[in-house]
């Protein structure tokens, strides 16, 4: 095997140790020597660079879009050589030909990837998890950890009795084989949801399981060599969050589990939520749980579109109707004098989150003028409710103005970093994947670097470093990533720390059958390797795919 030595840069090795400058030499798939002065057949200098190990992105939604995009873009640009996939009780497998069809629908209504991409980039051809991931370990460019998605399993068991009540015992023992051999076939473990609903608004099949039922998955994980839980607690009803996370806490104590959760946000409208939150998990722990928020660098802005799907109008029964319609039948109802009074008065419900909304992008020369303006002051102008105002500027523009709705929840930074740095916390809930018509979730990792280490100085770059490395691979028993170390898989970032950054949200047209979604491309980070192998270099994508499922 040839031996690659990286030379000259400046190690941050992601323990949170102190930088050296150091070689490091990389043979086959692992890291083989760090220090001084090191040979190899191939030199690649990195003076004036950090030399990091690869970035994990613990809360991703890249199930569908590894089958048609295998780089999982643009995460792999801001550094991240794990996503970690089928978060929120959501996974492509176990599925039944009859069952794909419900499934695309949940992933639809609660992650909004259209049922158009599904059909244009998914080739299904699996059952079982292992054979998805059998499939999905074919040519990937970054690593992949696999969750089995507890509503997908329960449809797949109990049909439509998995959104009606709990399972009964020979069911349970039927949903914990199955998870065995999900688990045993390459699968790290299952999530959970109490909060997320289907395309009809009802309750998503997780959210019916009775807690014993919950306990019992957790033990046949444990027992196939599974590693890691992730639940989704009901973050809009207080209670019920307090409520999942003490369920939670049991689950971990019993199956001796670790169990993360998210999100764990800044909502100032809502202070107790916060609170009692972290208060909840530190109680928790105390008491023997693992539990592991997960909280991220980036405010929760989004882009809202009524040409396109928002899960913020979703949870309006009257909208979600008429945004299942295609544009033309869109446009048709929302000028309809009944259906519009609905929408105006249902949209009231959300209207303390248009109070943050600015016109981005206008296409009419009547709209023209109202660009970069706030929509609430437009509305107070018309002496109009803010959902009529909505309604009227967006029609105008055949449905294609943006909203860009900024600064509403987490979004003071002081927070948000004593956050990140909390014992007990995880940097994920990118939610990279999902929501790609409202906003992108890929470039946390960039903009953590930016903006909390180069501008505001929040974390050294060694702190950063491993709370994006280390961290994260050590909660999800990912063994031999996240430190630049002899012996370890030879996942590596080089990165210039003085002009890292996560580039503007701009539109790419590289869906299945060309619609637009919205991407954050990285600056200062132009070689990224995985296991051995350079994936990205010089800023540009190799046709190396040495991914593997960890």
């Amino acid at each position: 095997m040839a031996r690659t030595v990286i030379a000259g840069g400046t190690v941050v090795d992601g323990t949170g140790a102190a930088p050296v400058r150091a070689d490091v030499a990389v043979e086959g798939d692992r890291i083989v020597e760090v220090g001084p002065e090191l040979r190899g057949a191939d030199t690649v200098d990195a003076s004036g660079r950090v030399v990091a190990p690869g970035f994990l992105d613990v809360h991703t939604h890249y199930d569908a879009q590894l089958c048609w995009d295998r780089l999982a873009t643009p995460s792999m640009e801001h550094g991240v050589t794990t996503v970690v996939i089928g978060n929120c009780s959501l996974s492509l497998a176990p599925v039944s030909r009859a069952g794909r069809g419900k499934l695309v629908a949940m992933f639809e209504q609660i992650e909004d990837i259209r049922a158009s991409d599904f059909e244009a980039g998914v080739p299904w051809g699996w059952e079982e998890t292992p054979e998805y991931l059998r499939f999905l370990a074919d040519g990937l460019g970054p690593n992949v950890a696999a969750l089995v998605g507890h509503s997908t399993l329960r449809h797949h068991v109990m049909g439509a009795a998995s959104q009606e009540r709990a399972a009964t015992p020979a069911e349970v023992d039927t949903l914990c084989a199955l998870l065995a051999r999900a688990v045993r076939g390459g699968a790290c473990g299952i999530s959970f949801s109490w909060l997320d609903v289907d395309e009809h608004l009802r309750p998503a099949p997780s959210r019916l399981a009775a807690p014993p039922e919950r306990l019992a998955l957790a033990r046949a994980l444990r027992a196939a060599g599974g590693r890691i839980i992730q639940g989704v607690p009901n973050f809009m009803d207080l209670s019920q969050q307090v409520h999942a996370l003490a369920e939670l806490a049991a689950i971990s104590r019993d199956a001796d589990i670790t169990v993360t959760f998210g999100p764990v946000i800044d909502v100032p409208q809502v202070p107790a939520l916060l609170r009692d939150t972290l208060a909840t998990m530190d109680a928790e722990n105390a008491l023997g749980a693992r539990l592991r928020g997960q909280t991220c660098p980036r405010p929760f802005d989004l882009n809202l579109r009524l040409d396109a799907a928002s899960f913020v109008l979703f949870v309006l029964p009257g909208w979600m109707e008429v945004m299942r319609l295609p544009l033309p039948n869109r446009m048709a109802a929302m000028n309809d004098p009944a259906v519009r009074t609905r929408l105006i008065f249902e949209g009231m419900l959300i209207a303390p989150l248009l109070e943050y909304a600015v016109m981005g992008e206008v296409h009419s020369e009547v709209n023209a003028p109202l660009a970069g303006r706030r929509l609430a002051d437009v509305a107070r102008e018309r002496n109009q409710m803010i959902s009529q105002t909505l309604l009227e500027i967006a029609l105008a523009d055949g449905l294609r103005t943006e909203f860009r709705i900024v600064g509403a929840w987490h979004a003071d930074e002081a927070v948000v970093a004593r956050l990140m740095e909390r014992p007990g916390m995880l940097v994920g809930v990118s939610d990279a994947g999902a929501h790609y018509a409202q906003f992108c979730g890929a470039g946390d990792t960039t903009l953590l670097l930016e903006r909390f280490v180069r501008q505001r100085g929040d974390f050294t770059l060694e702190r950063a470093v491993e709370l994006v490395t280390s961290r994260p691979a050590d909660a999800f028993g990912i063994a031999g990533r996240g430190r630049v170390r002899a012996g370890n898989f030879a996942d590596l970032v080089l990165l210039d720390p003085a002009t890292v950054a996560r580039g503007p949200e701009e539109q790419a047209h590289d869906l299945p059958g060309g619609r637009a979604r919205y991407v954050h491309h990285a600056r200062g980070l132009d070689d990224v390797m995985v296991n051995g192998r350079w994936v990205i270099r010089q800023g540009t994508y190799t046709q190396e795919r040495p991914g593997r499922v960890v």
